[in-house]
């Protein structure tokens, strides 16, 4: 019960002060999203469930509100409040969540279904704006803390974020992120917490610096740095990172060129190897719907994977639905990828990566000793619009050259769908 009266405060507070706001002549701009979301994943080891068997399925149903307002003398407040729930599909069809909140399976409280996602305020001053509070932090400026898109909601960061463009055509970027929530399967998206990288907490903090410069022709160069404190009580870390885009209409076949590479460099006192990663994609557009794309990755055998410490994901050009783990260390990626777009009808994407990896690679676990897993991911992407809903649809087969020992699998398929209306 008092959990159930402490949330209620929470949102009648809110409630309250958008009223008093309006009173005080304060417009409230309201927006969100409203988002219903299914995946179902089953391999083809000894004893496994099939496709669509509730234990191999999660889903959720979720409603995100935003408040915002403009404060005036260049104030902004901005605050979103998620909910998370599966509309009773745990019941019958599905045995668990995608994002979940406080392990509401045991619970009933209005607080194991609501909870904060974004609350800041922002100040602008000339070329200058300061952000502070929970907010999202996107990919391009912070490649190693982000928030990530492909779950049912953003994980979204405590932070204190500071944007300059006094430079022409150079943007500045310095952040100090405290800590978020973590986005993962069955995740509790309330718990706002230490970072992560590679399972273990950060529990100091993360301070980037972000420079991303358009002065050359055609390209944009981006410069990133993460000094990474206190990992599991221990260990400081420094995290380069760098991307140079090539693009401009007047190129042919609206070609378009990346590079990408950097390094987490554990300090020497910790006897961890650095990381160290390449990668590199070129595209093309051969008719005005289709494009074609091809992307390198390659990943040496150092001791900390290359995952966002806000999730799951990679920064790596050959990220797709479902490869994270096997990119994200000691690996070579090869990925290649059609996008078809056909109007009013949707678009349709077919990508398909394969990955030779190491004695060290995150996929290795488990499987045959002394062999490396090699791997291959397969996926097909459909999405379209209709009546304001945006629809996702998606197909993906993972295969591995050696079986778990466990359970002899060393293939998987997934299919994921969802919509969304936002509004």
């Amino acid at each position: 019960m008092r959990k159930l009266v402490k949330m209620s405060i929470v949102v009648a507070s809110l409630v309250a002060t958008s009223a008093m706001a309006a009173d005080k002549g304060i417009d409230i701009a309201v927006t969100g999203q409203a988002a219903l979301y299914y995946q179902t994943v089953a391999g083809n080891g000894n004893g496994e469930k099939d496709l669509f068997d509730s234990s191999k399925s999660r889903a959720n149903a979720g409603l995100q509100l935003n408040l915002d307002a403009d404060l005036k003398n260049n104030f902004t407040f901005g605050s979103q409040i998620t909910y998370l729930g599966t509309s009773g599909l745990e019941k019958n069809v599905v045995g668990n969540t995608m994002q979940d909140i406080n392990a509401k399976a045991g619970s009933t409280g209005i607080n194991d279904d609501i909870y904060l996602s974004q609350l800041y305020i922002a100040k602008k001053i000339a070329n200058t704006t300061v952000k502070i509070g929970r907010q999202e932090l996107p990919m391009s400026l912070s490649p190693f803390a982000y928030s990530e898109d492909w779950n049912v909601f953003k994980n979204t960061f405590d932070a204190i974020l500071a944007v300059n463009t006094d430079l022409p055509d150079t943007t500045v970027v310095g952040a100090y992120v405290s800590g978020g929530n973590y986005n993962a399967p069955a995740s509790n998206m309330a718990q706002f917490g230490d970072l992560k990288v590679a399972g273990m907490d950060i529990d100091g903090t993360a301070y980037m610096l972000t420079v991303q410069n358009k002065s050359l022709p055609m390209a944009t160069v981006t410069a990133t740095y993460y000094g990474l404190q206190n990992i599991a009580t221990a260990v400081d870390a420094d995290v380069l990172w760098g991307d140079v885009t090539i693009s401009d209409k007047s190129l042919p076949m609206g070609l378009k060129v990346g590079v990408q590479g950097g390094s987490i460099m554990p300090d020497s006192a910790s006897n961890l190897k650095d990381t160290n990663a390449f990668g590199a994609r070129i595209s093309i557009k051969p008719m005005d719907p289709l494009t074609l794309c091809v992307a390198y990755s390659n990943v040496n055998d150092g001791d900390v994977p290359l995952v966002n410490v806000g999730g799951v994901k990679t920064p790596l050009y050959t990220q797709m639905i479902a490869n994270q783990d096997p990119i994200s260390k000691d690996a070579d990626t090869i990925m290649v990828k059609a996008d078809y777009n056909m109007g009013d009808f949707g678009a349709i994407t077919l990508q398909d990566a394969f990955t030779s990896a190491g004695s060290k690679n995150r996929e290795n676990a488990g499987r045959t000793a002394g062999k490396n897993a090699d791997y291959n991911d397969l996926e097909l992407v459909y999405k379209i619009k209709a009546g304001g809903v945006q629809y996702f649809a998606a197909i993906a087969n993972r295969t591995w050259s050696e079986e778990k020992v466990a359970n002899s699998q060393d293939s998987e398929n997934w299919i994921r769908v969802w919509g969304r209306y936002n509004f």
